[in-house]
């Protein structure tokens, strides 16, 4: 039994199972059309960094797949209540290529496996599309992954 929710598991309701979906077949992999269909135009992302805008998160989407060779998005607990779901996230990959989108400038890769996990709650507008995301997620051990060395003020 994989440790992933599969987008087929019918105990989760179909905006659960999109998530899923979205993650595996628009975010880890390039597919411009079906994130324009599944994000709202007015949507606003808040993270650890500061908020981003939908242009902005899938410029951060294509920098992780440039980055990091197998890039997955998968999701490993969803809760949905109305317009909101809540989920545990992990992004995967091997650092093989430059990474872009750090906050601290562009980090050389280092051939190593890269594991992030997030907590994320979404909000969706009453179409349908996600409007809106919080999301926390460990900067500094995401960083040490790559290769960071934070005691040398990199």
């Amino acid at each position: 039994m994989s440790e992933f929710i599969s987008p087929d598991d019918t105990r989760y309701d179909e905006r659960a199972r999109a998530l899923v979906r979205i993650g595996r077949e628009a975010i880890a992999v390039a597919d411009d059309e079906k994130l324009d269909a599944y994000f709202a135009d007015d949507f606003v992302f808040h993270g650890p960094d500061g908020d981003m805008t939908y242009a902005q998160l899938r410029s951060f989407f294509a920098a992780m797949r440039a980055a990091f060779e197998g890039f997955a998005c998968e999701r490993r607990t969803i809760v949905s209540e109305g317009e909101y779901i809540g989920s545990r996230t992990c992004m995967s990959g091997r650092f093989t290529a430059p990474f872009e989108a750090s906050p601290i400038d562009t980090i050389a890769p280092n051939g190593q496996p890269m594991r992030l996990e997030l907590i994320n709650v979404f909000r969706y507008h009453e179409n349908g599309q996600l409007a809106e995301e919080w999301v926390q997620y460990d900067n500094v051990g995401f960083l040490r992954q790559l290769g960071v060395d934070l005691t040398e003020g990199h």
